[in-house]
């Protein structure tokens, strides 16, 4: 069948007074200070995102439900022309009898036969006249003298189409010509579909309201869904306002492992590197005030005082150099804590961990007149520090000399195995108290048995740090006058 369809589409809606409503509402947040933030910013990119759906949802339905209905119209009467062709090739219902070349008589059985339903129109045209409808008033260009009635009762085929009549009123209708004979007659059926476009409208309107509620509603939820995602930014920017030099504590809770998670944990490792970064500045003036002042006073003492005796001038140079001496030594330890805090603290390479024991073992035999023994020989390639490595085994070596006599045994040794390298350093000598063998390797801490002992109180202190450094650690056992067992232990490779 030929098809001419002109489809009612809807006008195009004007978007000033929109544009207008999206001023009105921008100068609404930014007057009250809200445009800037960051769930404002999400609600204004989810809004647009949400109404072109619902936008795009509604033309979408409106254009669905009116192809249906068109399609159910069109089906509707397809169902006719099949009644009327089954009827035009039978008996006459009134006579019994075939219609034989009488077209009229089987136009008027149809309409006599079949009721059009509300909106429907049927035409019949005989031999190029209009003859009779059903119902008698019709619409539009259906009537009998119109242009589209004297080209329809000239048809020889079947024909459909759809007629507009005013912007609100369209009709689609379907031509069947009858040829019997001589005589020709065309039955035309049409439907207004005026009535069931204003039903989609109204169905196309409620779907709106409640497209439009569940906008505001899924808007509102997007705002408070916003505020609790962002909740970690607002407790970093509550956290960074309150971080001062006498306050670094500040941390974030790290709750699950999404992008905020991460951040929260990487501003926590900020805090860590900076509390790290005072901690080792406050402890470095501190511990250098406070070692420093004793040395300086009694300098300063010896040197007002100092007469015009040339032995007690020799006596207070010798006294002034061996403080300066013991400043000098005071500061390096000091200033080599604090470098222990960088990155670039140590500088790795591949030693050779049985030459470097061997090498290790000659160097701190010169420390002491001591019975010196090498326990073993770790076999194998590591990755360390060889000088910081050699600098805190031989502050370990120089404390046993200290703590030891010249019968005693210092030992040492090294081994390798599941990925850990151990060298440890053990002596016969006094042994350390167990309330102090934690506290000794703080910064100028002693043990009870120390007070003789000359030295800065660092050597532990810079031990522990060299190791730490390593990602290593110092185990320490020992028992009065059992002597001490010092284990170094860093991994094979470093992390």
């Amino acid at each position: 069948m030929d098809r001419e369809s002109t489809r009612l589409r809807p006008r195009p809606y004007s978007s000033r007074k929109g544009a207008l409503y999206l001023r009105k509402l921008n100068r609404f947040l930014q007057r009250w200070g809200v445009l800037g933030k960051a769930r404002t910013q999400i609600l204004l990119w989810y809004l647009p995102l949400m109404a072109c759906s619902a936008v795009i949802t509604i033309v979408a339905i409106r254009e669905k439900l009116t192809d249906r209905l068109e399609q159910e119209v069109q089906r509707s009467l397809v169902q006719e022309v099949a009644k009327f062709r089954q009827l035009s090739v039978g008996r006459d219902p009134a006579t019994g009898k075939p219609f034989g070349d009488n077209v009229e008589a089987v136009l008027k059985a149809f309409l006599n036969s079949t009721i059009p339903d509300e909106g429907q129109f049927f035409i019949t045209l005989s031999n190029g006249q209009f003859y009779r409808s059903s119902p008698r008033a019709v619409l539009g260009d259906l009537h009998k003298n119109s242009a589209l009635m004297s080209r329809l009762a000239q048809l020889t085929r079947p024909q459909q189409g759809q007629l507009i009549i005013s912007p609100n009123e369209a009709l689609i209708y379907i031509a069947e010509p009858l040829v019997k004979g001589s005589n020709r007659g065309v039955l035309v059926l049409a439907y207004s579909i005026a009535r069931e476009h204003r039903e989609v409208d109204d169905v196309v309107i409620v779907v709106t309201e409640v497209t439009i509620g569940v906008l505001v509603f899924a808007s509102l939820l997007a705002w408070i869904a916003a505020g609790r995602v962002l909740a970690p930014l607002q407790l970093l920017a509550k956290a960074a306002r309150s971080v001062s030099e006498s306050d670094l504590t500040q941390r974030l809770p790290v709750q699950g492992n999404g992008e905020l998670a991460r951040l929260a944990l990487t501003f926590n490792q900020m805090m860590d590197r900076l509390q790290a970064a005072f901690d080792s500045q406050r402890n470095f003036l501190n511990d250098a005030g406070h070692e420093l002042r004793t040395p300086i006073t009694i300098v300063r003492g010896h040197l007002e005082l100092m007469g015009d005796d040339p032995e007690e001038q020799r006596a207070t140079v010798e006294l002034v150099l061996d403080e300066i001496d013991r400043m000098s030594r005071l500061v390096s330890d000091l200033v080599l804590l604090a470098k222990a805090e960088r990155p670039d603290f140590l500088q790795f390479e591949t030693v050779d961990l049985s030459t470097f024991t061997e090498e290790l073992f000659t160097k701190i035999t010169a420390l002491g007149d001591r019975n010196w023994q090498l326990d073993a020989l770790g076999q194998g390639q590591v990755v360390v520090d060889r000088q910081r490595l050699t600098q805190a085994l031989t502050n370990l070596a120089q404390n046993a000399t200290q703590y030891t006599e010249i019968t005693d045994t210092i030992a040492f040794g090294s081994s390798l195995g599941e990925n850990l390298v151990r060298l440890w350093l053990r002596d016969t000598g006094k042994g350390i108290a167990p309330e102090d063998q934690k506290r000794i390797f703080q910064r100028f801490a002693r043990g009870l048995n120390s007070r003789s002992v000359e030295g800065t109180g660092l050597g532990l202190a810079i031990v522990q740090a060299i190791i730490e450094a390593h990602n290593g650690r110092v185990e320490l056992y020992s028992q009065l006058d059992m002597g001490a067992t010092f284990t170094i232990i860093i991994p094979l490779k470093p992390a």
